[in-house]
């Protein structure tokens, strides 16, 4: 989470939501793929910190489904997100603070609680969740005063 955290500050600096997102390799502790938040950046509104870390992801592997890989990142998926989680057969989701907004995962939708959901991850959330929400907290309050 703390590769997560560091990727979400990268992505304020950039003007970007600070979202962080990290795949690691459980087996061997390899940083797999990591990515910040970049929609803004890179004109695209899939550019979810998740989205870009699975991309990268898939395209290092060789292969779409990284199945045994764990996901890590600063705030809970969207439904977008989840839904590119489960098609890309994820095996767990770890992430900091929930949203009651836009999340997905135990928040709103509980994408992977619907019936249509092929693949559902293991969750763990919470973690570091209060450092998650201050970047978040801060990085809107100087943008909405």
């Amino acid at each position: 989470m703390r590769i997560a955290l560091e990727m979400a500050q990268a992505a304020a600096e950039a003007g970007e939501a600070p979202i962080g997102a990290v795949i690691v390799d459980p087996a061997t502790g390899e940083v797999v793929a990591k990515a910040g938040n970049a929609p803004i950046g890179l004109h695209d509104p899939t550019a979810h910190a998740e989205i870009l870390a699975l991309r990268e992801a898939a395209r290092l592997r060789g292969n779409y489904r990284l199945t045994g890989l764990t996901l890590v990142v600063t705030l809970e998926p969207c439904a977008m997100c989840a839904g590119a989680i489960s098609h890309a057969r994820i095996g767990r989701v770890v992430f900091g603070a929930t949203d009651a907004k836009g999340g997905a995962v135990v928040s709103g939708a509980r994408f992977f609680a619907q019936p249509t959901c092929h693949w559902r991850p293991e969750v763990t959330g919470g973690v570091l969740a209060e450092e998650g929400a201050a970047l978040l907290r801060s990085f809107f309050r100087a943008r909405r005063p």
